[in-house]
């Protein structure tokens, strides 16, 4: 694995985390506007965009989306997906101390699993780098309507269930959706040594933007139909799978098989299992209890 990949793949999954802690830090300030017609809504905007944790967090989400593409740019896109489930981390330990929430013991198993399954199956898998740099347009369409017409089913099934099922299906096609928009922005850089024209007359650009943009609809969904953790195990693993998946089709890229299978099926179960532990706790959830904590004033000792 390139060290510059791996490096710029876990910054861009700090940033992240840090965006999350930080905006979800600015939403919790109290809010002084009444009512809820068109102006209290604009009022609150307002008051949010004017919030300095929240430009803090918009700017961590524009480096992460930076690192992310000089990771692709350097290295495999089977290594540089799975590296962003350490977003969960990341976002535990920031938040952690943000929010002033202690992690439990059993939040810290989690994290040790996450990082620990992490850590088995990339060593387990080895990713090779791939035999070519750009995908030829036959085999992304090949590629990509087999995986539309995967998504397409996802969303019929989950617009029949309701619950955790819903959640945890829609979790896997935005995973799609993400892995996707991965490897299409890793097919635009390679076409970064012949310049700027080259980037903006590829249709791979304009086709990423358009499954970056569904990926973040969807998200909204997926987030809204059940808790973190029905959803988030589909979404980060299947995000992960699906790209490692990606890479060899479209890149050449391959993964060890025979006898590492195993130990790669026990990272994924490792990985998943701490998931679940981590979107249980208050420090990671969105409304378990971050809504609660006292936000640490400017200067205070940060006890961990």
């Amino acid at each position: 694995m390139n060290l510059l990949t791996v490096a710029m793949a876990l910054l861009s999954a700090l940033s992240n985390g840090a965006a999350s802690v930080l905006q979800r830090r600015a939403a919790v300030e109290p809010d002084e506007v009444s009512g809820s017609g068109a102006r209290a809504v604009a009022a609150r905007l307002a008051g949010l965009l004017s919030r300095p944790y929240w430009w803090a967090g918009a700017t961590a989400m524009m480096l992460s989306a930076v690192f992310q593409v000089i990771a692709l740019d350097a290295g495999q896109l089977s290594v540089v997906q799975p590296l962003l489930a350490s977003e969960l981390l990341f976002t535990l330990l920031i938040g952690a101390v943000v929010f002033r929430r202690r992690p439990d013991g059993r939040t810290w198993w989690s994290f040790v699993m996450l990082a620990g399954g992490l850590a088995v199956f990339l060593l387990s898998a080895s990713p090779s780098p791939g035999t070519v740099e750009r995908a030829g347009d036959w085999r992304w369409l090949a590629v990509g309507g087999g995986l539309a017409c995967g998504v397409g089913v996802l969303l019929a099934v989950a617009s029949a269930v309701r619950g955790p099922r819903q959640a945890a299906t829609l979790g896997a096609a935005t995973a799609a959706c993400f892995a996707v928009t991965a490897a299409l922005i890793k097919e635009v850089t390679a076409r970064f040594p012949q310049g700027p024209a080259a980037v903006l007359t590829t249709w791979h650009t304009y086709a990423g933007a358009v499954t970056g943009l569904l990926s973040v609809l969807l998200l909204q969904w997926t987030l809204r139909a059940g808790t973190l953790a029905a959803s988030q195990p589909a979404l980060t693993i299947g995000d992960a799978l699906i790209s490692v998946a990606l890479g060899g089709l479209l890149f050449g890229e391959s993964i060890a098989l025979g006898w590492r299978l195993l130990p790669e099926a026990v990272g994924v179960g490792l990985m998943a299992t701490g998931i679940v532990g981590l979107t249980r706790s208050p420090v990671v959830t969105d409304g378990g209890g971050w809504d609660e904590a006292e936000p640490e004033p400017p200067g205070a000792r940060r006890d961990m």
